[in-house]
């Protein structure tokens, strides 16, 4: 069942999603300052392709103090909202709303605004296999 879930959310706007978040993932790996960021794209891009089966959770959800977040993985989501999480957290409100349009579209527009608060702030978030 997810293996079709996740190929009808690949083809009604998954691909779409992931390949924005693998760009911004990309323009933030070709300069040295954004690099802390461009993991965190990488991890949510994956995830934004084939959602179903998976879940996004915050390092500190494990309960290790080891992988909790940090101060500066605040100050590193503050920046990334400036200048990339608004424009990935459009792009999901606006697949999201079309897709609740229709029935079948539900669960898939729900997806995209799960996404949508994903993208502005990925910094600390993990992807685990549910």
């Amino acid at each position: 069942m997810r293996l079709i879930l996740n190929c009808l959310w690949f083809i009604l706007g998954g691909w779409i999603s992931g390949s924005l978040w693998i760009v911004a993932g990309l323009l933030l790996a070709i300069t040295i300052v954004g690099l802390p960021w461009a993991n965190a794209a990488f991890r949510i891009a994956s995830f934004s392709y084939w959602p179903f089966g998976r879940q996004v959770m915050s390092r500190s959800d494990f309960g290790r103090s080891d992988l909790g977040t940090s101060p500066l993985d605040l100050i590193l989501n503050v920046i990334w909202f400036i200048f990339a999480g608004w424009y990935l957290a459009l792009n999901h409100i606006l697949l999201g709303l079309a897709l609740c349009i229709t029935i079948i579209g539900i669960p898939f527009g729900l997806q995209h605004l799960k996404l949508a608060v994903i993208s502005l702030a990925p910094v600390g978030k993990t992807v685990v296999e549910i």
